[in-house]
Order: C-alpha cells, then sequence, then structure tokens
C-alpha cells in the first residue's frame, strides 16, 4: 500500500514540513507567555512586554497560515490518493480472470472498491496532520517542561504510561471487530444486490416480507458488531479525558505549592500548564487516530488482498500472433473443471471449426455447452488440452488481441445505460452511423429501433429493462456485428426470437459473416440444423458430431432433442434411423425445413 504514496511525495514533504512549522510556532506560544508574565508584567517593562507581545502574534498568525496549508496539502493527498487507487483496484479487477472473480464475488469487490477505500483515503488524512503532529508536540511539549520545570513535569512521566496503556488495549480488542463489521458489510451489499436486480422475481413469487426479513438479518448483524466496536471505542475517550483531568489538576496543585515557595514564577507555571495541555491532546489525537487504524487496517489488508492476487490466468510475456488469420478454431482434448466442483464440466472435447463455415453446438441444459464457447475470448483456460486460433494455442496469445477479433453475444444479455447506438458501438466505439444503421439493419432490429422515441438515440435503463427479451438480444448481435470480426459466437442469441424472426435473422446473417468463422449456441434444432457441422454435447462429453441429417441417422442424443421439440410443437414423433432424415426433415413443417440459415 505504501508504494502507492509514492508519486504523491511532494505533497506529503510539504505538508509534513507545515506541520512541523505549526507544532513549532504552538511550542513557542508558551513559552513566549511565560517571558511576558515573569520579564515583562512582573517587573513592569511594558516594552519588552510589547516586543515580545509582537513575537507572539507573529508566531500566532504563523501557526494560523501554516495549519492552513497542511490542511490543504494533506485533503490534496489524501483525495488523489482514493482516486488513484480506486482506479488501480478498479483496473485490477478487470484483469482478473472469471475463475478469480466468482472466487471474490460481486459483492465484496464493490465494498473493496468503494467503502474499504473510502476508510483508508480517511486515515491517510488524518495520519498527515494528526499523526505526524501529535509525536511532534508530545515530545517538544515535554522537552521544554521539563527545561521550564523539572520537578513538576514528573506528574507528566507518571501519566504518560497510563495513556499508553488505555490506547494499546483498546485497540487490541478493536481490531477483530472491525474485521468481522467489513464482513458483515459484505453480506449487507450482497443481499441488497440480489433484492434489488432480482426485484421481478421476488415480486412475482410474493417475497417482499421475506426479503426484507432477509435484508433486516443482515443489517442487524451489521449494526449489533458495529456496536461492539464502538463501545469499546467509546471508552478511550472517557479514560483519556480522566488522566488529562486528573493530571492537569496535579499540576496546578504542586505548581501553585512550588509557587507559594519561590521555587517558580507564574509565567513559567502558566507554561507548564500550556505544555501539560498539548501533551495530553496529542494523546488525545493519537487515541482518534488508533479509533480510525483498526478499521482503515481492515480495510487496507482488504484492498491489498486484491492488488496481491496472483491470477488464476497467466498471460505471456511475449505473446504470438498467428500468421495471418484465416479463423480456424480447434479444440484439442480439452477438459474444464470449476472450482470446487468434484467432476469436469467438460472432458475430452476434440473438434475443428473451419472458416467461412458454421459450427453450431447443441445439447441438453447443463451439458457444458456455454462453458465450452467462454473457453474461445479465454473467459478460462481448459485445466487439459488447448483451445488453438489458426494452429496457435490462445494462452500463447495476448487476451486483448484474442478478443479484438471476435464478435460475442452471451447467452445472458447485457446492455448498458445510455443510447441504442452507444450500446451498438460499445462494440466499434468510431463505428459510423451508416456502419450502426447496417448493424441493426442485419440483426432485424432497426425496425423496432426506429418506433423508439428519439430512434438510436433513445435511452435505455440500466440493463436495458425497458426493452423485451427480444429486442435486448437483437441490440447485442448488432453490437457482435459491428465490429465485422474474423470470427463470431452466438451463445443461445436466439432463444428469445420468433420463428419468423429467427430465420429473417440467419438469412441476413449469412450474407454478412460469409467469411467468417461462427459458432453457434442454441437449444433449438430448428436454428442449427442447417449448419455445416453439429457438434452435440452430453453431459460435459461430445456425443456426436456431425451434419443435421447424419445426426438425426445415428446419435440418439440429438434424436431425443429433435423429437422433444416437434412433440412441443404438435407434430407427431418420428421414428428414428435413415427414413428420419428423410420424411421426418420435411413433416417438420414450413417454419424450419425451408428457412435459409448461416
Amino acid at each position: 500500500m505504501i508504494v502507492f504514496l509514492k508519486p504523491y511525495k511532494a505533497g506529503i514533504v510539504l505538508s509534513l514540513v507545515l506541520v512541523l512549522v505549526q507544532s513549532v510556532f504552538d511550542l513557542l506560544l508558551p513559552k513566549l507567555m511565560s517571558l511576558i508574565v515573569d520579564s515583562g508584567v512582573a517587573k513592569g517593562d511594558v516594552d519588552y512586554v510589547i516586543r515580545v507581545g509582537l513575537v507572539m502574534l507573529a508566531a500566532a498568525l504563523g501557526s494560523v497560515v501554516s495549519a492552513i496549508g497542511g490542511t490543504w496539502f494533506s485533503a490534496k493527498v489524501s483525495l488523489a490518493f482514493g482516486r488513484d487507487l480506486r482506479e488501480t483496484l478498479f483496473a485490477r479487477i478487470e484483469s482478473y480472470s472469471l475463475r478469480d472473480f466468482d472466487g471474490f464475488g460481486a459483492a465484496t469487490l464493490i465494498t473493496r472498491t468503494t467503502n474499504d477505500v473510502v476508510q483508508v483515503q480517511n486515515f491517510s488524512m488524518m495520519a498527515l496532520r494528526m499523526l505526524a503532529r501529535a509525536p511532534l508536540m508530545a515530545a517538544g511539549g515535554l522537552v521544554l517542561a521539563l527545561t521550564t520545570d523539572a520537578h513538576l513535569s514528573l506528574v507528566l512521566l507518571a501519566a504518560l504510561p497510563l495513556l499508553l496503556l488505555a490506547i494499546f488495549l483498546t485497540a487490541s480488542k478493536g481490531v477483530p471487530l472491525f474485521s468481522r463489521m467489513q464482513e458483515k458489510l459484505d453480506k449487507l451489499n450482497l443481499v441488497l444486490r440480489e433484492s434489488l436486480t432480482g426485484i421481478r422475481v421476488v415480486r412475482a413469487f410474493n417475497r417482499e416480507a421475506a426479503e426484507s426479513r432477509r435484508f433486516g438479518a443482515a443489517n442487524e448483524e451489521l449494526t449489533r458488531v458495529s456496536l461492539d466496536a464502538q463501545r469499546i471505542m467509546t471508552v478511550l475517550m472517557p479514560s483519556m479525558m480522566i488522566i488529562m483531568n486528573l493530571s492537569t489538576v496535579a499540576v496546578f496543585w504542586f505548581g501553585t505549592m512550588r509557587a507559594q515557595n519561590g521555587d517558580i514564577g507564574m509565567g513559567a507555571l502558566m507554561a507548564v500548564l500550556e505544555y501539560t495541555m498539548h501533551i495530553l491532546f496529542s494523546f488525545m489525537m493519537l487515541s482518534m487516530m488508533f479509533v480510525l487504524f483498526p478499521r482503515a487496517s481492515v480495510s487496507a489488508g482488504r484492498i491489498s488482498e486484491l492488488l496481491d492476487k496472483t491470477g488464476s490466468m497467466v498471460n505471456p510475456t511475449q505473446p504470438r500472433r498467428p500468421s495471418g488469420i484465416k479463423g480456424r478454431i480447434e479444440f484439442r482434448d480439452v477438459s474444464f473443471r470449476y472450482p470446487g466442483a468434484e467432476a469436469d464440466a467438460l472432458a475430452d472435447i476434440s473438434f475443428s471449426c473451419q472458416a467461412g463455415e458454421t459450427t453450431a453446438i447443441i445439447g441438453g441444459t447443463g451439458a457444458g455447452k456455454s462453458t465450452l464457447v467462454n473457453l474461445i475470448p479465454r473467459f478460462y483456460d481448459p485445466r487439459k488440452g488447448a483451445v488453438l486460433l489458426d494452429g496457435l494455442d490462445l494462452r500463447e496469445m495476448d487476451p486483448g488481441d484474442l478478443r479484438s477479433r471476435l464478435g460475442f453475444v452471451p447467452q445472458k444479455t447485457l446492455l448498458f445505460s445510455g443510447t441504442v447506438a452507444g450500446n451498438i458501438r460499445y462494440g466499434k466505439p468510431d463505428a459510423t452511423d451508416g456502419e450502426v444503421r447496417r448493424a441493426a439493419e442485419t440483426a432485424q432490429a432497426a425496425e423496432f429501433i426506429d418506433q423508439l422515441e428519439g430512434a438510436y438515440g433513445a435511452l435505455l435503463a440500466q440493463g436495458g429493462i425497458n426493452l423485451s427479451g427480444g429486442q435486448k438480444q437483437r441490440i447485442a448481435i448488432a453490437r457482435a456485428l459491428v465490429r465485422e470480426p474474423a470470427f463470431y459466437i452466438f451463445d443461445d442469441s436466439f432463444s428469445a426470437l420468433d420463428f419468423k424472426t429467427d430465420a429473417q435473422l440467419r438469412a441476413s446473417l449469412a450474407g454478412q459473416t460469409r467469411d467468417a468463422t461462427i459458432i453457434l449456441v442454441a437449444q433449438r434444432v430448428g436454428t442449427v440444423m442447417h449448419a455445416d457441422r453439429i457438434v452435440v454435447l452430453d453431459e460435459g462429453r461430445m456425443a456426436d458430431m456431425g451434419t443435421h441429417t447424419e445426426l438425426l441417422d445415428r446419435c440418439r442424443v440429438y434424436q431425443e432433442i429433435f423429437r422433444s421439440q416437434l412433440s412441443a410443437e404438435g407434430v407427431p414423433e418420428a421414428k428414428a434411423g435413415t427414413k428420419t432424415g428423410t420424411k421426418t426433415e420435411a413433416r417438420a413443417g414450413t417454419k424450419t425445413a425451408k428457412e435459409p440459415g448461416v
């Protein structure tokens, strides 16, 4: 964490210098006051009082100016530090693989990037002022008090160990509680995030009361731990006030006795009292720092955990590039397992996708279709085997270079708040209006976009919740098309489209993506039946691969999927076999048999 303060070295030095200057002036004031009383007022020397008084006034003004300057520089440094730390954390999180991201979870990543950074930022601001000033004032005040009257200063030497003991005991009890408090804040953010993002499901099942109870329980836990922490920290201030007030009374009591005996002048007594107050207030400032320190130290540890995290995905130091992108993608004996899983999600997958062809992937729910295509953009790396682009292992490529060649439409459609055009341009920031419109037309989105208020300038809510599922899918497809990449991945991207729009979209895609490699994940046989090859997955393994007709003739899993969809459409089931590949295909109806496709 200290390394992040290096860019602010000049500001830190200036702040500390000004704190030092302010401390010197503040320590000088009691000494000047004692001189005015003992050497000026006591002897009736008005000129001396005026001269020393002017010096005292200049010292007071110097203290004010240096205090303002020190506060300004400390605020500037701490706020800039917080800003840059948030940016660094965000960039670091963005570099995580999905495996690393899933290991932390979105709720704690948000808390660490916001609340934890604020805790560290506030502590750094206070540290530049109080943590630097308090030791200077305490040490300087003690030295000057001893030089003024050593006997009277013995009271302070008796009080200091008690102050240090109170601070130590409070901090040792508070740190574990502040650690638990941040964990409870993570839990609260998780519950809140789930409830807000899933508000439609919550209301559809009348679970508002249950969610309120769940939030209330998490909130109560955070409140309870916070109260426990604050109870311990609140003991510190009264303890220090008692010690400080008793010390002041003792100094005043013994000082008065020494003044009556003529061992100390009234000015010196006043100076010792002032130095006593400076020393004790310095320890009070330290106690305030120790109130902030436990929570800040926990937050700093949580931030360091993100920054020091060694990514599970290692990028090459000297990345390679395929010589002339042709777009051939090959899976070679690929196996993959999610963290903590007992079995592989994919096992021994081998096939290739050629440029200018469409490779479809189909299978039942949980067969591993999305997991398989997520290996291509290197969201994950295979546990065994390799994924290759034109013969080059993807792990030898720069991830940014790889993904710049890819048009990806994920299974879960995600749109960003902003305009329709802005969401399409997300795939190509410098796309012209004409390119945006052509992509929307190819994706069969232009018609409904033109009907929106503002057309391509229409504002979308977060997640595109003011659009239907099919409309969101078509904008996501347009976002991929506007890139004109070397290969496309459509991960169940037509599931929300009706048969007519599905057919029209696939027909328009055939023209624009003629030379590209297309990987198409789908649930419907009608969407994949015209692909050049169809890969059938079953429980993470490749059941078979071939054309629609070949698979109907020999693949049991594909036959079951085909028959189930025919039954769902009200068409009599066909007997699997060679005849199924000829007659049944015609019996599938006009919805699929004559549809043009990719």
